[in-house]
């Protein structure tokens, strides 16, 4: 209740800037993976006489909410069969034993919720989600982050604090003109100007020019085939090039390894983040003037959406059946005829169904891709070669609010690519009087990228230190990137409590529960597509080719989007199609696009690509 109070406060303000700043801006035209042109929410006319509407959804996260909404408000009837929590890698969850004196637990989560401008789909799946007492999720608990924190670890470097928007300048303008934070920004300034060679920047920022002027068939056919390290030509450039500007911003932003990473994925992502903060496609959120390149929510995300979410879908109708998970596709006449599940107990059952849909994470649905299901689906073979990596977080609860702008802060080149915010102050609360037993004062939740790099501390990658090793190890590097200016920002003494994603387990062995795939370079081939050569299967996840492209919590919304289409289209079903949107770009773009068509038909290099 405390965050939808303070929510609607923060939110109406924001929104009216954002209003008006896209009352200004030009539409931009579309960006569409090659045979991925999504179908608008309109009325389609029926196909013909296709099967009932039950429908079974093995996985409750993002894809498998997405399709059980869109799938309920159609008419049809859902299942989800979920065997751990709903929410998928969106979840938060109370810190054990935590809560005192009246007091909700403390928030612990996989790690912070970060939406972009550039997502559509999530946003407007929000707003379908009603709360009590009215308005929706996005409205009440979708807000912007005014600042950003940049702390480059290294000695000479200070942590700048920097407005997001000229709405972030006019609330911070005393934080952001404080002496302190210009003479870091001077030093840093400096510094980066002496250690990264101009024409290596200008270098870069061509690269991504070439992203941006390149037709579809060449991000495809060629610039997908590379690594972002690869395309922007690393090799033999200064090392606070290879540090800064391909290493740590890579993997801030998109949290990918840029000696792995598609060069066509993190380009195009990073297009799009630029292209959002321009102000200039109305389909996006962000605008210079009111923010919204980056937004969060303004309370634990099971508080603010997943529980609401869940909510209504259970109002609408849909069924959860916990603790139960897929553990086998039955398939005869090339369909379906039965989905085996079983939870923790070993008890084992067949589910049946008119359509079946695998939306469970990309290590769930691997075991499952056995040589019946495959001979009947051979594209879904590619999933195999499928890759994925750790991204978890962890959460410091300390005794003093924070004094830093509302911001998401990047600690580039620490070893394990943090990066993190401090949630009292977006939040809007007072964590002492909410949360935990008074002793708290604010939260700064920390994503870990890397789990494969050795640390500061104890020379060891985090994959292996012991769990309090990690703990030490991420406020060691938080702590060395962040107070290297003339003010401390992170104090040992002011540390109560820390909170690991419970998904990190040690015994016997470390693992995760919860790894997410990477876009790795040329595995756009390996990926499934949302309906496949069974007649009643269905794919849905992160992993699934998508317009957004980008293994997300947007991806995930997408896919579960494309999955309910093609059930409809499939059960011959006259319901209005569900949106999917494409990536927006500049218009202006389009004739150097189509230049870049005609050279790349002709077998020519892209006209900048020296």
């Amino acid at each position: 209740m405390v965050g939808a109070t303070t929510g609607d406060r923060g939110v109406s303000r924001r929104t009216l800037l954002k209003r008006a700043a896209a009352a200004t801006g030009a539409i931009g035209t579309s960006f569409v993976v090659p045979s991925l042109v999504g179908p608008r929410a309109r009325a389609v006319p029926p196909t013909g006489a296709g099967g009932g509407r039950e429908v079974a959804v093995f996985g409750g996260g993002m894809s498998g909410l997405a399709v059980a909404q869109e799938l309920i408000e159609r008419g049809f009837s859902v299942t989800v069969y979920e065997p751990a929590f709903l929410g998928g890698k969106a979840r938060s969850m109370d810190v054990p034993g935590s809560a005192a004196g009246g007091r909700m637990a403390l928030p612990g989560e996989h790690g912070f919720r970060f939406f972009p401008g550039c997502y559509q789909h999530v946003p407007d799946t929000m707003t379908r989600i009603p709360l009590p007492g009215g308005g929706n999720v996005r409205d009440r608990h979708l807000i912007n982050v005014e600042g950003a924190v940049v702390a480059l670890d290294e000695p000479g470097y200070a942590p700048i604090t920097a407005p997001q928007s000229i709405d972030g300048l006019v609330q911070h303008a005393g934080a952001i003109a404080d002496l302190d934070n210009l003479r870091n920004t001077l030093m840093t300034s400096l510094k980066i100007a002496g250690d990264v060679p101009a024409h290596e920047l200008a270098f870069f920022v061509q690269r991504e020019l070439v992203i941006a002027t390149s037709c579809e068939e060449r991000r495809i056919g060629q610039w997908e085939k590379q690594s972002w390290m690869e395309f922007v030509k690393a090799k033999g450039k200064s090392a606070a090039y290879q540090k800064y500007l391909v290493s740590a911003l890579t993997r801030a932003t998109v949290a990918a390894k840029p000696d792995m990473g598609s060069a066509r994925t993190i380009g195009q992502i990073g297009l799009a983040l630029v292209t959002s903060a321009t102000g200039l496609i109305s389909q996006y959120a962000g605008t210079i003037v009111g923010g919204g390149v980056d937004r969060i929510l303004n309370a634990p995300t099971n508080h603010a959406w997943i529980d609401p979410w869940v909510a209504y879908l259970r109002g609408r109708g849909v069924r959860f059946v916990m603790g139960q998970a897929a553990t086998g596709f039955d398939v005869q006449g090339g369909r379906i005829t039965g989905a085996r599940v079983a939870g923790d107990a070993g008890a084992a059952s067949t589910v049946t169904a008119d359509w079946y849909v695998a939306a469970m994470p990309l290590d769930r649905l691997k075991p499952l891709l056995r040589p019946d299901l495959l001979a009947a689906a051979p594209a879904l073979e590619g999933i195999k070669h499928l890759v994925d990596d750790w991204m978890v977080g962890i959460q410091y609860f300390l005794s003093r609010r924070s004094d830093v702008v509302p911001s998401h802060i990047a600690a580039l080149g620490t070893p394990w690519a943090l990066t993190g915010l401090f949630q009292a102050a977006p939040w809007e609360v007072d964590f002492g009087r909410v949360y935990g037993d008074g002793r708290v004062h604010d939260c700064l939740s920390v994503d870990i990228s890397d789990w494969d790099t050795p640390g500061i501390l104890y020379g060891k990658t985090a994959k292996q230190c012991t769990k309090d090793e990690v703990a030490k190890e991420v406020w060691a590097q938080m702590s060395r990137a962040l107070n290297r200016g003339s003010k401390p920002i992170l104090r040992d003494e002011e540390l109560v409590s820390w909170h690991l994603d419970p998904g990190i387990t040690w015994e016997p062995g470390i693992a995760n529960a919860t790894p997410l795939m990477v876009n790795t370079a040329d595995s756009y081939r390996h990926r499934p597509t949302a309906d496949t050569t069974i007649s009643n299967f269905f794919v849905g996840g992160d992993h699934v080719r998508t317009n957004i492209d980008l293994a997300t919590m947007e991806g995930a919304n997408e896919s579960g989007r494309r999955v309910a289409n093609a059930i409809l289209d499939a059960a011959g079903s006259n319901a209005a199609r569900v949106a999917v949107h494409p990536l927006w770009e500049l218009p202006l773009l389009d004739p150097f696009k189509q230049t870049d068509r005609d050279r790349y038909r002709a077998g020519l290099p892209h006209i900048m690509d020296v």
